[in-house]
């Protein structure tokens, strides 16, 4: 077990994978601009000045290509367009990026959006341009979006997590964060999932002991814990044969919550590191290579820091 960890450390090591994301673009202020401000439009991309700060000129279009059968971003015109997906979606996440023509960061983002919608087939995604109509600049207002790019996330129509001025990474990993049901992370919902995850991995190591369990515990709402999330992805599928990832956020329900007391979880995220069903350590913080240090320790590997 000591070799296979150790080769994956030095793989780790030299990947670029898990790199810090570079520093996103700030936002542009959302303001509408009169008539002649406005620039012709061309089909598929958005953009023209806006106020104050996106001045530089706006990147040229791509060659033409055909339009993709999976592009899944869907555009709403109004507030009762707007209200009607969320109740469609019911718990499924929704991403909802609002726009508007002038901004050069939301042409910039917005490929990015509809890669995601091809590869997050259990996510849906919207579109609103503030400055399209009244109706969405009435929806924008109803939103309480003052500057675009401005990303929404929703689950049961209820907003869930909002960031502004983001870069693509920090995108892809909100998504990934927010609306994860595949991965090889195990979701826990209340005391009971963490309780029947625990027996089902007792004594299931090679060498008699249970695998180490390493539990994810967050808040819907915490940035360092959206930060680390992609790394936690990465590493249950690199340290599936000896490690089982699992996570919570304490303030999904009462049980949740009630855990993390228990669990004497003060600050987020929270790793506990768990075998046999006694908690053997825990670490607290976002760092990556401090969280694949500690969880190599607790699975024998010695490591120098």
């Amino acid at each position: 077990m000591a070799s296979a960890t150790a080769a994956f450390l030095s793989t780790l090591a030299a990947s670029s994978s898990l790199t810090t994301s570079p520093t996103p673009t700030p936002a542009s202020r959302f303001s509408i601009p009169t008539a002649s401000q406005r620039r012709p439009r061309r089909r598929g991309v958005a953009w023209a000045a806006p106020s104050g700060t996106d001045t530089e000129k706006p990147p040229s279009p791509s060659p033409k290509k055909k339009k993709s059968s999976d592009e899944r971003v869907v555009k709403v015109h109004s507030a009762e367009e707007f209200d009607a997906a969320l109740l469609a979606a019911k718990n499924r996440l929704v991403v909802v990026e609002f726009a508007a023509s002038h901004s050069v960061n939301s042409s910039r983002i917005y490929p990015t959006m509809v890669e995601l919608s091809r590869t997050c087939g259990d996510v849906d995604f919207l579109l609103v341009m503030g400055d399209e109509s009244d109706a969405t600049r009435s929806l924008c207002a109803r939103e309480g979006i003052e500057s675009v790019p401005h990303f929404s996330f929703y689950k049961s129509s209820e907003k869930i997590h909002e960031e502004e001025g983001i870069g693509p990474d920090q995108l892809a990993g909100d998504v990934l964060y927010y609306g994860d049901h595949h991965s090889a992370v195990v979701q826990l919902h209340s005391r009971d999932d963490v309780e029947r995850l625990l027996a089902d991995h007792r004594g299931d190591g090679e060498d008699g002991k249970g695998k180490l369990v390493v539990l994810d515990v967050g808040l819907k709402r915490c940035g360092p814990c959206v930060k680390v999330y992609p790394t936690v992805v990465k590493l249950s599928r690199s340290m599936a044969e000896t490690t089982v990832f699992a996570r919570m956020n304490g303030d999904e329900n009462d049980s949740c919550m009630e855990f993390l007391r228990d669990m004497d979880v003060v600050e987020v995220p929270t790793f506990l590191f768990i075998r046999d069903g006694e908690i053997v350590g825990r670490y607290v913080g976002s760092g990556r290579g401090e969280l694949v240090g500690e969880i190599l320790r607790y699975n024998g590997v010695r490591v120098t820091y």
